[in-house]
């Protein structure tokens, strides 16, 4: 089996805002729609918050909860570390998207391949940001325009 690729997606402002007390800030039909385009018959990794935000798995996809508390699902995944997250969606051989929150962005960013972040528009307020990210080892590979964000595909440098 080959090494999947593992990818962050996210939207965020430019002060890194991703979320307000489980929501998201803003409301972008076409950037859900890139996001259910480009995670579609993938796995999908979050967090217990991440996911109670959704009301209930996204389909198509293999979801993937990391949760020291949530019980065990029928329709969904539960992990109870990043590690047996990354495990369990190792043996899918589908590409892996780790889609929120901010402490698996933070995990993840260490060991990622690829980043698709929309930049959104605009100031919001709201209480969760994604980490801080060093863009010297991160090339842009793909960059595409929408109304109120633009689509940035990054590749780690090697």
């Amino acid at each position: 089996m080959s090494k999947p690729l593992l990818s962050i997606i996210v939207a965020m402002d430019q002060n890194r805002l991703i979320g307000d007390h489980g929501h998201l800030p803003w409301t972008l039909p076409e950037d859900l729609q890139n996001f259910r385009q480009l995670t579609d018959g993938n796995t999908v990794i979050m967090g217990r918050k991440t996911f109670e935000s959704l009301a209930e798995p996204l389909t198509h996809r293999h979801n993937i909860i990391l949760s020291r508390t949530m019980p065990e699902r029928t329709d969904a995944q539960v992990c109870r570390s990043f590690l047996d997250a990354c495990a369990c969606a190792w043996h899918k051989d589908r590409a892996i998207f780790f889609i929120g929150g901010t402490q698996i962005y933070q995990k993840a960013l260490k060991i990622v391949d690829q980043m698709h972040i929309s930049w959104v528009d605009g100031d919001f307020s709201g209480d969760c940001y994604f980490p801080e990210i060093d863009f010297d080892e991160w090339q842009i590979e793909e960059e595409r325009k929408f109304t109120g964000f633009r689509y940035v595909r990054y590749r780690r440098k090697i």
